[in-house]
């Protein structure tokens, strides 16, 4: 089967910015998703498409489908009460705030007693990113899934 809208394809990954390991899937589950609804960074997802069980390829995703381009205008200064992941902050760390879209990541800039300078751009935000890829599964997605918008069970969406 090949990967297509509306299937749910598991996969183990290593990403890599130029030598830099960022993370992989090695040792654990797979990653999930529901093809075709954004659940991955468009360039992977088209990446993707048409593969099948067992295929393994190497892909390079240009920074404007990945993660964006930086914008260096994106700061913000925000509350220390507002940020998630630890109780003390300091420059050079990620934090994660809860946003009208959502959670967001943020990295930490400089931080004071009560508040915090923030950089709104994504980690990942300017770079290129080399993904190895194998894939492990791809099945049809369930109605609930499709309905929902995301994979159900192990790697994907549990409600």
């Amino acid at each position: 089967m090949s990967i297509a809208d509306n299937q749910v394809v598991q996969f183990h990954y290593t990403l890599r910015h130029g030598e830099e390991l960022i993370e992989t899937s090695a040792g654990k589950d797979p990653a999930t998703y529901l093809h075709g609804h954004g659940n991955v960074i468009p360039g992977l997802e088209k990446a993707m498409e048409g593969k099948t069980v067992g295929d393994e390829f190497e892909v390079t995703v240009a920074c404007a489908d990945a993660y964006g381009e930086r914008h260096e205008d994106r700061t913000q200064q925000m509350p220390i009460k507002h940020l998630q992941g630890a109780k003390r902050w300091k420059a050079g760390m990620v934090a994660m705030v809860k946003t009208d879209q959502g959670m967001r990541q943020v990295t930490i800039i400089k931080a004071g007693l009560k508040h915090a300078t923030v950089d709104l751009n994504h980690p990942l935000s300017g770079k290129d990113l080399t993904f190895n890829i194998q894939i492990v599964d791809v099945r049809e997605g369930t109605n609930d899934e499709i309905a929902h918008g995301h994979s159900h069970g192990v790697g994907g969406h549990h409600h």
